[in-house]
């Protein structure tokens, strides 16, 4: 048998408490995850309309929040929040193993959550 290459962890939160839809929010979030799952941070991007005019900031429900990528030594941490719909969309992938339900209830808890939809991919 094949050993996979890695895993990916989709999360799908809804009914979120958007108070934690800021980038020191997620910012914290990606710290306190990679220490959690024993990943080791990397380079972090961040994607919203902080410091944009008004007139170019996103007013779309499926375009305004928070974006972020935190790069892991072993791959990457994206998060998509969605402020207007109190959603977010997480995946966590690396060729690192790492525990699923741990980041699972983490991450459900950090963004508080109503609902979760969770996907295991496993990577060959």
């Amino acid at each position: 048998m094949v050993e996979p290459y890695g895993k990916e962890l989709i999360l799908d939160l809804s009914e979120c408490n958007v108070d934690t839809f800021t980038r020191e929010s997620i910012g914290n979030y990606f710290d306190k995850l990679c220490k959690l799952i024993d990943m080791r941070a990397q380079d972090r991007y961040f994607w919203d309309d902080e410091g944009l005019p008004l007139e170019e900031c996103q007013t779309n429900p499926k375009t305004c929040g928070v974006s972020a990528v935190q790069f892991i030594l072993t791959s990457t941490i994206i998060v998509h929040s969605l402020t207007k719909l109190g959603k977010v969309y997480i995946n966590i992938f690396s060729c690192k193993d790492f525990d699923c339900d741990l980041a699972y209830n983490f991450t459900v808890n950090w963004f508080g959550a109503g609902l979760c939809n969770d996907t295991i991919v496993i990577r060959e």
